[in-house]
């Protein structure tokens, strides 16, 4: 590796006290129904927290902005990071990041977690080593390795697998014990798919062959669309549609927001209070509510100001950032139990014109944002305001966007 990396990943440290979210429990660390994972391939790191029973996971907390009243980075054991739109964009470290990182892997563990399952964990770790970003090894975890996981779990040890996808989707599958193969003749008991750059038509039809004759069907995930310099470009959601649609049949999801990711970063980190870190609302955030883990977005990558103040239930981070300094600071709540919200030099209040039924915002309603300060404080306060209401519309928040700098 031309990066420096140290060898095996910090231990995850207990559960430390001090968060305050008034009504929300402690998060859970898996979704109900979570069934088990099976044990690690040889070589893999050995399994962490063991698989919980319905009588010990938590209550689902309700998706939403909590308080930290000191740094995330000394509040959880381990951060779970996104990598493309948070730690780099294309191949192109996000400025500040490999700084900030650094200073939080001081308290927390860090690993790194990305749907993107064309590199082998290795190779993306040479890549964080030489953007300057702490790596350990086996602090890299893929959706190719979940994806492995299912696949290993509902075959027997040898079957072949017909793989559509790169070399890190390949290696995946061969360290659980399976056979990978490129054609239908090879009569593959699954196909698995995965994001890869050089995917062509005569592979794709292979798997469409094999799925149409009753083959297993596995997508390491399911982004409709990949963040780069240029703009958002397809993702493996795209491409999959591709068997999908000439098939009939859609395929076993392994990556974000499916709890099968989850599942695999816990049990490769041992982490007992992680926190989500990404740059998406409907794959890394959704991700984290659906297993009641707490979640911090960073606005350098997919996710906009407006998309977070919009944002479905499912899809409301607790925490929010400009980028992963957010890691080193406490979070605060806007405060005020009525109108106007306060947060640290901003208010908001609802401007109602025409409002319908209580809890709901009516045709002419607006938000009005006053102060000054930082637009993150700015934008936690719009998020208070559209969260508590009903049919909150994109006119009724770009102004308040536009006065905070966030549009």
């Amino acid at each position: 590796m031309t990066g420096q990396q140290t060898p095996g990943p910090p231990a995850a440290r207990p559960p430390a006290p001090g968060l305050t979210a008034p009504g929300l429990t402690a998060p859970g660390l898996t979704a109900p129904g979570l069934t088990a994972a099976g044990s690690p391939a040889a070589g893999s790191p050995a399994a962490g927290p063991p698989e919980p029973t319905a009588a010990s996971r938590a209550p689902r907390k309700t998706p939403g902005l909590r308080s930290c009243p000191r740094p995330l980075s000394e509040a959880y054991d381990t951060a779970l990071l996104d990598l493309d739109g948070v730690v780099y964009l294309g191949g192109t470290g996000i400025p500040g990041a490999a700084e900030a990182l650094a200073k939080a892997a001081a308290s927390m563990a860090l690993a790194y977690v990305t749907n993107n399952a064309s590199r082998t964990p290795r190779a993306i770790g040479e890549q964080l080593a030489d953007l300057g970003v702490p790596v350990r090894a086996g602090s890299v975890i893929t959706s190719a390795q979940a994806a492995a996981r299912i696949l290993a779990e509902r075959l027997p040890q040898g079957s072949p697998v017909l793989v559509v996808g790169g070399t890190g989707l390949r290696l995946a599958v061969r360290e659980r014990g399976l056979r990978p193969v490129t054609t239908a003749f090879d009569h593959p008991a699954a196909v698995v798919q995965g994001y890869q750059r050089t995917i062509d038509y005569p592979l794709l039809a292979e798997g469409a062959l094999a799925v149409a004759a009753g083959a297993l069907f596995v997508a390491s995930n399911s982004d409709a669309t990949l963040p780069s310099t240029r703009g958002r470009q397809p993702g493996n959601g795209a491409l999959v549609q591709v068997i999908a649609v000439a098939t009939g049949k859609q395929p076993i999801v392994a990556g974000k927001p499916e709890p099968a990711m989850h599942r695999e970063m816990l049990l490769r980190t041992g982490a007992r209070r992680p926190l989500i870190v990404g740059d998406r609302l409907d794959t890394d955030i959704e991700g984290a509510n659906r297993v009641d883990a707490d979640s911090l977005l960073v606005l350098t990558g997919v996710s906009r100001p407006s998309d977070v103040v919009l944002a479905p239930g499912q899809q409301r981070p607790s925490y929010l950032a400009a980028d992963l300094s957010g890691l080193l600071e406490p979070h605060p709540l806007p405060s005020g139990g009525g109108e106007p919200l306060r947060c640290n030099g901003w208010q908001a209040r609802w401007v109602d014109r025409g409002a319908s039924a209580a809890g709901a915002a009516g045709a002419g309603a607006r938000i009005e944002l006053t102060g000054s300060g930082d637009p993150i404080d700015a934008l936690r306060l719009l998020c208070a305001a559209c969260w508590s209401r009903d049919g909150v519309t994109t006119d009724a928040v770009a102004h308040a966007l536009r006065a905070a700098g966030l549009d």
